[in-house]
């Protein structure tokens, strides 16, 4: 069979999510490096974000959308329920935590140190301390959310849990976000034991760089 190809720089936490997913699955799959609005990109994605993927004849863009294809293409090891609650409880949380954690954690806290806006050329300080307090507020819903359950939602592993942890692993890669992540001890617990996971050892970017 056609082997999978994930389109899109390692360091991005979607990019990241769907190589988990792959590596969940024991699928075989390629990484191509390719830089957001890159021409290759937009053959794919109609705004040129990444992730993108090609299998074949086939293509798609979207994280969400990737991973919905893997599962159905490579049913085992799935990552999304067919049971319509459990099912609903990982689209709850998958679109909970890209609506609403994404841009605090790594729009602005995280590119914050990676892309420097400062008027020195290094990390704009007061964007990242503004946007402290969201973080923590939102690592407060996480930690409410994960009181007494090993998994975001269900019982098992699923792609909730896995676009969850690049954005654990993109805050706790930088001091504020460090220590929110270590004042949230349900979360942290939660991050550490998932970070054992092959899955997330074999897709490790190193954000500070």
């Amino acid at each position: 069979m056609t082997q999978i190809e994930i389109i899109g720089i390692p360091v991005s936490n979607y990019v990241r999510a769907v190589r988990m997913a792959c590596e969940e699955k024991g699928v075989a799959y390629r990484l191509t490096p390719a830089m957001p609005q890159s021409e290759e990109v937009r053959l794919i994605s109609p705004v040129g974000k990444i992730p993108v993927m090609r299998h074949g004849p086939v293509t798609l863009c979207e994280s969400r959308a990737i991973a919905g294809y893997l599962d159905t293409i490579f049913p085992e090891m799935p990552l999304l329920p067919k049971e319509p609650l459990a099912a609903a409880e990982v689209e709850q949380w998958i679109s909970l935590v890209n609506t609403t954690m994404d841009r605090p954690f790594i729009r602005e806290y995280v590119l914050g140190y990676v892309v420097p806006r400062g008027a020195d050329g290094g990390p704009d300080r007061a964007a990242i301390a503004a946007v402290v307090p969201v973080m923590e507020q939102q690592l407060a819903v996480l930690e409410a959310a994960l009181e007494g359950k090993e998994f975001l939602a269900g019982d098992r592993f699923s792609f909730a849990d896995i676009n969850l942890m690049p954005m654990l692993a993109g805050i706790s890669a930088f001091p504020e976000g460090a220590r929110a992540l270590a004042a949230s001890p349900v979360v942290a617990a939660y991050f550490e034991r998932h970070a054992r996971r092959p899955s997330f050892i074999r897709t490790a970017v190193d954000r500070r760089h």
